[in-house]
């Protein structure tokens, strides 16, 4: 019932101390301002020396932990001990992506990528050898815009077989025709084969472009004729009109009078000369009529010079002088022969 006065002074002592404690543990407590309540208690209680898991009378009892304690929470170090930076960090949570993911990602996507290259070089090496052969009739990739050329391997790989148009290749220009001579009958494009073709695009009541353009073509004929004999015999002059409305089968042999013997006249339906005018990109179109109903034809310019294949070999423009156009002539001339002695070679 009694204690002793020194003991009454160590206790007043303690509690001191213990007030101390506190106070320091609540201010702590305040600065990181997530240190839960059982947390402070339990730093308050170890620091008096009193164990963990004893109640304040001493019985020793094991503790049992909260759920939510987050000191009992495996932390970033794994040592299952939690410091001031664990727990500020202890509730941001991983995203589901990750650098090892995307770089994972990317290296898929340029495996595939690069899979895909080779699988086309390899299937475009495969067509090639199968469809550019000197049998077949060559191949195009863009058979819309551009025509169709011969290949070679060399080693180097498949290149094109050198022609007038270069590494851009030769236009989509030219195809399928069906049209009418000045005896009626049918014509087409599979008749003149084995020839080459100087093609024009006009009309009978043309006042001075058309005739001018068909006198240079008279020109380059004679010239041909005068000097080299053996290829003007291969060139065949054709008229195509664009006006088939009046350029009937009498009006063009008229017209064909004042021109070279060797040109041929040709028309038809409106339907079949706009469809070759197209396969050409010829451009027509119907100026306004004047009072008496004439009218003039507004069209391009250009005569097309086709192989014996039927293929085009070259295009000779309004400002091109006759002996331009028989420099052409020969030089694509003796530049099929010179492929089709490597086509024959290979």
């Amino acid at each position: 019932r009694y204690m002793p006065r020194h003991l009454i002074t160590m206790t007043m002592t303690t509690a001191g101390h213990t007030a101390v404690s506190v106070a320091r543990s609540l201010t702590r407590t305040r600065s990181v301002g997530r240190i839960p309540s059982s947390l402070a208690t339990r730093r308050l209680l170890s620091s008096n020396g009193i164990p963990k898991g004893s109640n304040i009378a001493g019985t020793t009892k094991p503790a049992t932990p909260p759920a939510n304690d987050p000191v009992f929470a495996k932390t970033s170090a794994g040592s299952g001990k939690m410091n001031d930076t664990d727990i500020h960090s202890f509730s941001i949570g991983r995203g589901p992506v990750s650098w090892p993911a995307l770089g994972l990602v990317a290296i898929t996507a340029a495996s595939l990528v690069a899979y895909y290259k080779i699988e086309r070089e390899r299937r475009l090496e495969e067509a090639m050898g199968k469809i550019v052969s000197s049998e077949s009739d060559g191949w195009s990739p863009d058979p819309e815009f551009l025509g169709k050329r011969k290949w070679k391997m060399t080693k180097f790989g498949w290149f094109p077989v050198d022609d007038a148009y270069g590494g851009a290749g030769r236009p989509a220009i030219g195809g399928p025709w069906t049209l009418v001579d000045l005896d009626g009958n049918l014509v087409t494009n599979k008749q003149f084969e084995g020839k080459w073709l100087l093609l024009y695009f006009g009309f009978a009541r043309c006042p001075d472009i058309c005739p001018s353009e068909m006198l240079k073509v008279g020109k380059v004929m004679d010239t041909l004729a005068a000097e080299h004999p053996e290829s003007a015999k291969q060139v065949v002059p054709v008229f195509v009109s664009v006006d088939p409305a009046r350029d009937s089968l009498k009006a063009l042999r008229e017209y064909g009078k004042d021109f070279h013997p060797s040109y041929i006249f040709l028309t038809g339906s409106p339907e079949q000369v706009q469809q070759m005018a197209k396969k050409y990109r010829v451009y027509v179109s119907k100026a306004d009529e004047t009072e008496d109903g004439d009218y003039l034809v507004d069209h391009s310019i250009v005569i097309y010079f086709h192989d014996e294949t039927g293929e085009l070999a070259d295009c000779f423009t309004q400002s091109m002088r006759p002996s331009d156009i028989v420099d052409k002539i020969l030089e694509r001339m003796a530049e099929s022969k010179r492929v089709k002695k490597e086509l024959a070679a290979a």
